[in-house]
């Protein structure tokens, strides 16, 4: 190089580098590689071990846990799923170590190799990390912890998160796990903010109380307390700031009265409190029934909880449906008797709560109602019939109540208990021929599970008869007419997950004709329950059951079931039980699509793109001889409902049903609301109730191969709340 132009070069770099920041030369530092952040509805393609972990991330804190603080985004690794007691691991696909450190959010028990989260090269323990806290109502809160990784740089691995406390307090919490170059340690997470009892007084000069409610938010008790008595008392995670949403408590039996509503912990400075009101209507009522995740012709409780349905009768015209209620959250708790009814089994009003706890702690649990005729139990004190109503009281044993007024108000009987019994959910009958009434109730000593049967002639003195063995929870027991013949009766007797028997029954003991049967193949289905008093013009067997189907966001969870008819007929593997919709969903019916002895085969155009609804009641006979694909149905709303020809199975959601077809034809009977799909095909043969949260987006009807249908009918339908 020429010495002048050496110099010349050397000067300009000399001035590049006085006129630039230090560090401006520097290597950019490598992006951070994201390992889990735990925000999907299940854990991908980690693998789940055990019971601790469940099917898929926490949403933040879990009903009965203390408040979890410190994850990001809505959803974390959180072994309180399966309790304290339960144990597993959640073992990461292979990983190969390309950053300094790798850091991740961890909070819980402080259990070195039991609540713990370890990397594993090999098979072998590297490196390890547990919580922070080892002492009962310790910190939930997750904080930064980090391995220094640099030693093992382009090796491959594997991330276990570990669960193995099987006694006292202990669970694992579990964020963020990430690669980076940086390191991300914080210091144990502060202890929360002192709880501190408050309270306050509110002369009742409306018709509800209006309490903000946030999910996760630390729980507390809280008494109404009138006249120096408590009135009410039930737990709540009362809003510290910006509420999820509103419940209420109504006030009506306490109008003019002054009240002291006292929190028993709160934290200190918080607002919770001082954000209670008084209104006159329930919270938010304007927008009421039109909530993105309200189903639009089942029933669901205007705020809060629901889960069994109980007490089903029918009296003078109304059909009444009460149910398991937690008026204060979002979360299963606080068990009352909630209350709707019904004229048409479509319509429903919600009235006010039938039965509140007889004291905090002593909940109401599931049970059934009937109405007494004849005053067996000397209750009548009006020119209406009692109703009576059974349920599991969980401080004291199985209770009665009874009602004067149609069912709206009870009063509980001065002699509960009526049965001290180690179960719950009585099922009470009147069963005619021998003149007295029959209590079925799940029935359970030690790891043994059945339906104990109980006899009485007032309601009041029951003598055990009977055990029908291998049931659990909610027991039902009707007699119901063989292939509609009135003279030729069978008694079926099921459990809360629809598992029924068919055999004969003498008023005091079940023998069954053969095994027990599947009732439904669907993923929502749980706690049903048949109507009472049905008149005898009428002759229905009427059911209703809990859909389990969580709604997200909304100041209300979970729903009913469409109410369905039960019918008895004889197949080629003996008596079995057909389920069809309630013939009143006809009301609700707009515009209707028909197609008869089509082709329905999609080449480029859906054939049934003039359907556009969010609610539908559709009605297909497919002949499936004509097909030559594998699987026929629809998409319903973007969900396939498809039915294999050659293994003879219906599916939906991952949900499956033996189904044969004689014939070479498939019948299927579908109705679709905002948050389900319930299927039944065959005329009933096979039931299937699907809970799935339907895209906005989305409100077609697509066929799936169907090179023949016979007839295919799509009514539109209406909202049963406007």
């Amino acid at each position: 190089m020429h010495a002048k132009l050496g110099y010349v070069i050397s000067t300009l770099v000399a001035i590049a580098l006085l006129a630039c920041p230090a560090g401006a030369f520097a290597v950019e530092e490598a992006k951070d590689i994201l390992i889990a952040d735990f925000e999907g509805q299940t854990y991908g393609d980690w693998k789940v071990e055990g019971d601790a972990f469940g099917a898929g991330p926490a949403k933040g804190t879990l009903q009965g846990q203390m408040t979890v603080r410190g994850y990001l985004g809505k959803a974390l690794v959180n072994t309180y799923l399966g309790g304290d007691g339960a144990t597993g691991t959640l073992t990461s696909p292979p990983l190969k170590i390309e950053r300094k450190h790798i850091n991740f959010l961890i909070g819980g028990g402080k259990h070195p190799g039991q609540t713990c989260i370890n990397l594993l090269i090999g098979g072998k323990c590297v490196r390890t990390a547990t919580g922070y806290n080892n002492s009962p109502g310790g910190s939930e809160a997750l904080a930064w912890q980090s391995w220094d990784v640099t030693d093992l740089a382009g090796k491959m691995a594997t991330i276990q998160i570990v669960d193995k406390r099987k006694g006292g307090w202990g669970h694992v919490n579990v964020d963020q796990i990430m690669q980076s170059d940086k390191k991300r340690q914080s210091a144990a997470p502060a202890t929360p903010p002192p709880a501190v009892a408050a309270s306050r007084e509110i002369t009742i000069d409306k018709r509800y109380l209006h309490l903000p409610v946030k999910n996760g938010a630390p729980g507390c008790r809280v008494k109404l307390v009138v006249d120096g008595e408590t009135a009410r008392e039930f737990t709540i995670e009362l809003a510290e700031g910006e509420p999820d949403f509103w419940v209420f408590a109504d006030m009506a039996d306490f109008a003019g009265k002054k009240i002291r509503v006292e929190v028993d912990k709160m934290t200190e400075g918080a607002k919770g409190l001082e954000a209670i009101t008084q209104a006159d209507e329930v919270p938010g009522a304007a927008g009421m029934y039109k909530e993105k995740h309200r189903q639009q012709f089942h029933f669901s409780s205007r705020r809060g909880w629901n889960n069994d349905s109980n007490g089903l009768v029918y009296y003078k015209g109304e059909y009444h449906l009460y149910y398991q209620h937690n008026p204060y959250g979002w979360k299963w708790g606080n068990m009352h008797w909630g209350h709707a009814v019904s004229d048409d089994l479509v319509h429903w009003k919600e009235l006010p709560i039938a039965i509140y706890p007889h004291r905090f702690g002593d909940w109401v649990f599931s049970g059934s109602a009937v109405v007494d005729a004849d005053n067996t139990a000397g209750f009548k004190t009006g020119d209406e019939d009692v109703i009576v109503a059974a349920y599991t009281s969980t401080g004291r044993g199985e209770a009665i109540a009874y009602s004067n007024d149609r069912g709206r108000t009870f009063a509980d009987y001065a002699g509960n208990p009526v049965v001290k019994h180690s179960g719950r959910d009585p099922k009470v009958i009147w069963y005619a021929p021998g003149k007295h009434w029959v209590m079925a109730l799940f029935d359970q000593v030690g790891k043994s599970r059945g339906i104990a049967l109980y006899t009485s002639t007032n309601l009041k003195d029951w003598q055990r008869t009977s055990r029908i063995d291998g049931y659990y929870e909610c027991p039902e027991i009707f007699e119901i007419a063989l292939d509609g013949k009135a003279d030729t009766t069978k008694w079926v007797v099921y459990g809360a997950d629809g598992k029924y028997a068919v055999g004969s029954f003498d008023g005091k003991t079940f023998a069954p004709d053969g095994d027990r049967q599947t009732f439904h193949y669907g993923n929502c289905f749980y706690a049903s329950q048949t109507f009472s008093n049905i008149p005898a013009d009428d002759g229905r067997r009427i059911q209703i059951a809990w859909g389990r189907i969580d709604t997200p966001g909304m100041p209300f969870n979970q729903c009913m079931l469409f109410p369905v008819e039960l019918t008895l007929r004889t197949t080629s593997d003996g008596p079995r039980m057909f389920t069809m919709p309630v013939r009143e969903i006809e009301k609700l019916r707009g515009k209707k699509h028909e197609w008869k002895d089509c082709s329905l085969t999609f080449s480029g155009r859906n054939p049934l793109a003039a359907i556009d609804a969010e609610l539908m009641d559709i009605s297909a006979e497919i002949d499936i001889s004509a097909s030559q694909e594998k699987e026929v149905g629809f998409f319903v709303r973007g969900t396939p409902v498809s039915y294999d020809v050659a293994k003879q199975t219906l599916t939906c959601k991952g949900k499956t049903a033996p189904l044969k077809c004689p014939g070479g034809k498939l019948s299927l009977r579908i109705l679709v609301d905002r948050t389900s799909i319930e299927i039944y095909a065959n005329d009933g043969e096979v039931y299937m109730p699907i809970g799935v949260i339907h895209p906005e987006e989305n409100r077609s009807l697509e066929p799936m191969n169907i090179a023949k249908a016979t007839r295919l009918t799509v009514w539109e339908l209406r909202s049963a709340w406007e």
